[in-house]
C-alpha cells in the first residue's frame, strides 16, 4: 500500500507538467529530507547510479543512429524494401515494417525510428491507396520496434540496473522484435487482400532491379549485421559495439554516400548529447525516488506480501505486467523501467524469474506505451509530422495494440521466445 501511495503521489506530480527528472527528483528528495533532515547523501546517489562504463553505449549508440539519419540512408533503405514488395498484396505496408525493423538496429530508438520512417512512409502510403487512418498506425506501431531490437538504450539500462548482460538482453529481444515485425506485415498483407480494395499493387521487379535495390542498401544494412553479430560471437561487448558501430556509420556516410561533412558531424554530435543528457538526468532523478524506496523497506515489504500470500510466478508477472501497462498510458518508458525494477527486482530473485525474460516482457509492455493514449509519445510523433487529428491516429493503431497484447501474452506462456538465442551463447 505505502508503494502505491508513493508511485500516485510521483505519478500526480508528473502529471503537473514538471519534466520527469525534475518531478522524480524533487518527490524523492522531499522524501529524503523529511526522513533524514538533510540532503547531504544525494550527490553519492547521482554519481554512484551514473558511474556505469555499461551507460557509455548510449550516447554511442545515439551518435550512431544520427549519423545514419543525417546520411539519409533511410531513403535507400525504404526503396529497396519496397521493390522487394511491391507486388505483394499491401507491399508498401510491409515495406514499411521493413524499413521500422531494419532502422530499429540502426537506431535504438523508437520515437526516431517512427519520425524518420514516418516522414518518407505515411505520404507513399497514402499515395498507393492506404487511408490515412491506416498509415499512420502501421508507422507509429512499427516505430515501436525500436526500443525491442537491439541496440536499444532502454534495455541498456534495465541491464545496469539489473546488473544483467546487455550482450544477452540484445540478443533475447531479436527473435520476439523480428516475430512482432511478421505479424505487422502479415497484417498488412490480409487487410490489403480482405479489407481494403484500394491499394495498388505493382509489377514484380526484375532481377536487375532487385540487385540495383541490393546495392544501394547494402551499406544500412551492413551496420546491424556488424554490431549484433559482433556480439552474439563475442568478438566485442555491448559497449565496443557501440563504439565500433558510430565509427562504421561515419565512415559509410563519409567514404560511400559523400554526403557528409564536418557541420553534420558537429550536428549529429550535438543531437547525440542532447538524448543522452536527456536520459542521463531522468537516471538521476530515479536514482534518488529509489534510494527513498530502498530507505522505507519498500522492497522487502514486497517480498514479504508476495511470500505471506503465496503468489506464484505466473500471477506475479500478471500483476506487474496490468501496473505497467496501466503506467504506460501517463508515464514515459524510460520512467517506468527506473520507477519499477528496483522494486520489482528483489521479488523476481526471490521467485526466480529470468531476468532476461522479464527483460524482454518489459519491452513488449513498454511498446504498448509508446501507442497508447494519453500520453503514448510515438501517437504524438505522428501528429507532429502529419498534423492529423489525434483519434484518428489513436484509432489507425488500436489493431496493433491487440497484436502488441497477443505478443506479451506469448512470450510470458513461451519463455523460450526470448531465451533460446541468447541460450546459445551465454550462460543465462
Amino acid at each position: 500500500m505505502t508503494f502505491l501511495l508513493l508511485l500516485l503521489g510521483a505519478l500526480v506530480l508528473l502529471l503537473t507538467g514538471l519534466p520527469i527528472f525534475a518531478g522524480l527528483a524533487l518527490f524523492g528528495g522531499g522524501l529524503t529530507f523529511v526522513m533524514q533532515g538533510d540532503l547531504g547523501a544525494l550527490g553519492e546517489i547521482v554519481f554512484g547510479k551514473l558511474n556505469h562504463y555499461l551507460l557509455v553505449a548510449i550516447p554511442l549508440f545515439a551518435l550512431m543512429a544520427h549519423i545514419m539519419i543525417r546520411g539519409r540512408l533511410v531513403d535507400d533503405l525504404y526503396g529497396a524494401a519496397f521493390t522487394f514488395t511491391r507486388h505483394l498484396p499491401g507491399g508498401i505496408g510491409v515495406a514499411t515494417v521493413i524499413a521500422c525493423t531494419v532502422f530499429a538496429a540502426i537506431s535504438g530508438s523508437s520515437v526516431a525510428t517512427a519520425l524518420t520512417i514516418g516522414a518518407v512512409a505515411i505520404p507513399q502510403m497514402i499515395h498507393y491507396g492506404y487511408s490515412p487512418r491506416m498509415a499512420y498506425g502501421l508507422v507509429a506501431a512499427g516505430g515501436t520496434l525500436g526500443i525491442l531490437i537491439p541496440p536499444s538504450a532502454p534495455m541498456v539500462l534495465y541491464g545496469v540496473i539489473t546488473e544483467s548482460s546487455i550482450g544477452a538482453l540484445f540478443v533475447a529481444g531479436l527473435v520476439p522484435g523480428l516475430l512482432l515485425a511478421a505479424v505487422f506485415a502479415t497484417w498488412c498483407m490480409v487487410s490489403a487482400r480482405f479489407g481494403s480494395r484500394t491499394i495498388r499493387v505493382e509489377k514484380r521487379a526484375t532481377g536487375r532491379e532487385l540487385l540495383a535495390a541490393v546495392r544501394k542498401s547494402f551499406w544500412s544494412l551492413t551496420l546491424p549485421v556488424l554490431v549484433l553479430g559482433g556480439m552474439y560471437l563475442g568478438v566485442f561487448t555491448a559497449t565496443e559495439a557501440a563504439g565500433i558501430g558510430a565509427m562504421a556509420a561515419l565512415l559509410i556516410v563519409v567514404l560511400v554516400y559523400r554526403n557528409f561533412g564536418f557541420a553534420d558531424l558537429w550536428h549529429s554530435a550535438i543531437d547525440a548529447c542532447r538524448t543522452s543528457a536527456m536520459l542521463f538526468m531522468i537516471l538521476a532523478g530515479a536514482a534518488i525516488f529509489g534510494h527513498v524506496l530502498t530507505k522505507m523497506r519498500i522492497p522487502q515489504e514486497i517480498v514479504a506480501l508476495v511470500v505471506n500470500l503465496g503468489i506464484g510466478t505466473f500471477e506475479f508477472l500478471i500483476a506487474v505486467m496490468l501496473l505497467i501497462f496501466i503506467l504506460g498510458m501517463f508515464l514515459e518508458t524510460i520512467s517506468i523501467i527506473l520507477i519499477t525494477t528496483p522494486v520489482i527486482l528483489p521479488v523476481m530473485m526471490h521467485l526466480g524469474i529470468n531476468p532476461i525474460w522479464y527483460g524482454v516482457l518489459l519491452m513488449v509492455n513498454l511498446e504498448l506505451a509508446l501507442i497508447t493514449p494519453p500520453v503514448g509519445m510515438n501517437l504524438f510523433t505522428i501528429k507532429a509530422i502529419t498534423r492529423a487529428p489525434m483519434i484518428e491516429i489513436v484509432r489507425g493503431v488500436l489493431p496493433y495494440v491487440l497484436m502488441l497484447l497477443l505478443g506479451l501474452l506469448c512470450v510470458l506462456l513461451v519463455p523460450a521466445i526470448a531465451l533460446w538465442l541468447p541460450g546459445t551463447m551465454f550462460s543465462i
